[in-house]
């Protein structure tokens, strides 16, 4: 079991007109997974192809065609297990599921029902609040998805894109452990964060590489303790499914309709009836799609055409020890051998590309704090204005950490470094090289601005006098003197040499 020392957040209450009602959510999360091929042919998986291009003639449901294992996707299954701290079954098997969508050339899809690749896991989901809660896994199987109907193409036809047909996918089944829209979105992004440090999925929701059926089930406070002590799901509610959500922000809004649309039919003294929905974003409502089918209805057999999957402890090990520094362990990294706040930990650490980025700063700048700092308020800020990525930010590492060394060397202020930053941002250079070239360097010299204070002093002794009854107003000599060297004196050395000459 994962440890945490956050409290467990309270569960998710809906005051109907009659009851209070709580969530239970549970979802099956459909990730692409990162290859280049498909899971049983070698058609390429890129995005954006033209129609029907990338499509082997297994993909197609071809007579005589046999499938092929990808062991490569194979494999990103087993690091996937292994990141969400999941158990890897060294046996498994592919079992047809039966059913006819235009989009399934073959009429059946190849996926794991009896003995999936991946057993049981868990993941551990932080909210903003401090709260955690641990999430089980259920277990993770590797499927074939199928192809994309277009009905937007023509008023009378419906057309069929075979591209995505037979691509590798990882549906990560949770158990009822949700208890509110908002841990739904944070379980999501949890799952997407780790599987991008593992490289085992690119996590893009906008292209479909990551979706989620949302399983939506209410019931009375103190029904799912009762479920948490037994395991029996009669305590619990009738779920309803909510199909193919890739949005976070869909996600919430949809579990929040169906929760009281359930609410509703309960306290009418109607039945739910289990039954796969559909989101409409537009009305805001979700609308019934087809009954829920059980394994029974989609007639499973082990597909004849795979043998059982056998993989070898060693090989697992193997890639156990290739795994990198997953985002838990990156994030206590940080607090631990940098200073960091929680919070800042956290932000750096919700990509790698941005935590790669920071260490690389740290590393030229030497300190943890500064870089942090200005890594999440002036970098990602800046980014953000120009809604750009951290890949393409046009500051480097080496550039920001050169920055930063100027400030603890006492070369450019914190004033200067901003302007500092500015220039680099928009025209390159190297940091050191333009505060020489453009006569940027701080004034450290005690000569020059204690003549600076000692002219201000003398200009203004009304308020010399000022200052002297309340020390709050030196910080106008302060300014003063920064005006008069255009933003080079020293800060500290300013504020020493005006308290100094004024007596405070």
């Amino acid at each position: 079991m994962l440890d945490h020392a956050a409290p467990t957040p309270k569960p998710r209450v809906i005051a109907g007109e009659k009851h209070d009602w709580e969530l239970v959510i549970g979802m099956e999360v459909h990730a692409q997974v990162a290859s280049n091929a498909k899971l049983f042919s070698g058609a390429s998986t890129a995005f954006g192809a033209e129609p029907n291009s990338n499509v082997a003639f297994v993909d197609a449901g071809m007579p005589g065609m046999l499938p092929v294992i990808n062991e490569f996707c194979v494999a990103q299954a087993v690091r996937t297990g292994l990141g969400l701290n999941a158990e890897i079954h060294l046996r498994s098997a592919f079992d047809r599921k039966n059913y006819f969508y235009p989009d399934l050339p073959q009429g059946y899809q190849i996926s794991q029902l009896y003995h999936p690749i991946v057993g049981e896991g868990e993941v551990l989901v932080e909210l903003g609040d401090g709260t955690a809660r641990i999430v089980r896994i259920e277990r993770i199987h590797l499927e074939q998805d199928a192809g994309k109907s277009i009905h937007d193409m023509d008023p009378a036809l419906s057309f069929v894109d075979l591209n995505r047909t037979g691509v590798a996918l990882m549906e990560i089944v949770s158990r009822p452990d949700i208890r509110s829209p908002e841990e739904a979105a944070a379980y999501v992004t949890k799952l997407r964060q780790i599987m991008r440090y593992l490289g085992t999925c690119d996590g893009n929701m906008q292209n479909g590489n990551l979706r989620a059926d949302v399983n939506v089930s209410v019931c009375r406070p103190g029904q799912y303790e009762k479920y948490q002590d037994t395991q029996d799901f009669s305590h619990l509610g009738t779920r309803c499914e909510i199909k193919n959500m890739n949005s976070l922000r869909f996600i919430q809004a949809a579990i929040e309709v169906e929760a009281r649309r359930q609410i509703a039919i309960l306290e009418a003294g109607g039945t739910v009836t289990q039954e796969t929905r559909l989101y409409d974003v537009d009305k805001g409502e979700t609308r019934s799609m087809r009954s829920k089918e059980e394994a029974h209805d989609y007639r499973y057999f082990p597909d004849p055409d795979l043998l059982p999957l056998e993989i070898e402890e060693a090989w697992v090990d193997d890639i156990a020890g290739s795994l990198p520094e997953l985002p838990d362990a990156r994030k206590a990294r940080f607090v631990a051998d940098f200073g960091l706040s929680d919070y800042d930990a956290s932000v750096l650490t919700a990509d790698t590309t941005d935590a790669t980025f920071f260490e690389a700063v740290v590393a030229v700048a030497g300190n943890g704090k500064a870089s942090a700092n200005w890594v999440i308020n002036d970098l990602f800020g800046r980014l953000k204005k120009d809604d750009r990525a951290i890949a393409d930010s046009p500051v480097s590492p080496e550039q920001l950490g050169g920055i930063l060394r100027l400030i603890e060397a006492g070369d450019i202020s914190g004033k200067i470094a901003k302007d500092l930053f500015e220039i680099v941002y928009v025209e390159g250079g190297d940091p050191a090289e333009i505060v020489e070239a453009r006569g940027m360097k701080q004034v450290t010299d005690t000569g020059a601005i204690e003549a600076a204070v000692d002219e201000i002093i003398v200009a203004n002794p009304a308020q010399v006098e000022k200052a002297r009854a309340n020390p709050k107003l030196a910080g106008w000599f302060v300014g003063q003197v920064m005006k008069a060297t255009g933003g080079k004196a020293n800060p500290k050395a300013v504020n020493d040499l005006v308290a100094a000459k004024l007596g405070l």
